[in-house]
């Protein structure tokens, strides 16, 4: 089963995010804060990272930038889940690494084909560009 990493402070959306990667074949492993995160996302080396912005103590914009700094860097797919709908607010969330987004609140129904399509299209864009992706 392949391992995602979930970084959400929210316990409800937790639960909805793992319940639809659970019934879509992936194993989650989660973590409240930024800090747990980063660890879990260089030990568990999990295909694909979905990262809550506006947590506790680290955010999920410095938290995204030191798992980018670190031995994961740019190989695996960081899609910030927020409800930060500002303008400015995208940019800043890609600039700091991410390869996309789904804005709160989340659906359950929908969510597994929104992170797919992401992937998809991270995969498209590294494929133009020469890289394997």
């Amino acid at each position: 089963m392949s391992v995602v990493l979930v970084i959400e402070d929210n316990k409800d959306n937790l639960k909805i995010v793992t319940y639809a990667l659970n019934r879509a074949g992936y194993s989650v492993v989660s973590a409240e804060r930024g800090e747990e995160g980063l660890v879990l996302a260089i030990s568990e080396q999990p295909i694909f990272i979905l990262m809550d912005i506006n947590l506790p103590g680290m955010d999920g914009i410095e938290t995204t930038r030191r798992i980018r700094e670190s031995e994961v860097d740019d190989k695996v797919p960081i899609i910030a889940i927020t409800s930060y709908a500002m303008s400015g607010d995208r940019e800043r969330i890609l600039a700091a690494g991410c390869n996309g987004y789904i804005e709160k609140p989340i659906d359950p129904l929908t969510i597994v084909e929104e992170i797919r399509s992401v992937i998809e299209r991270m995969n498209k864009n590294a494929e133009s560009r020469g890289g394997a992706g």
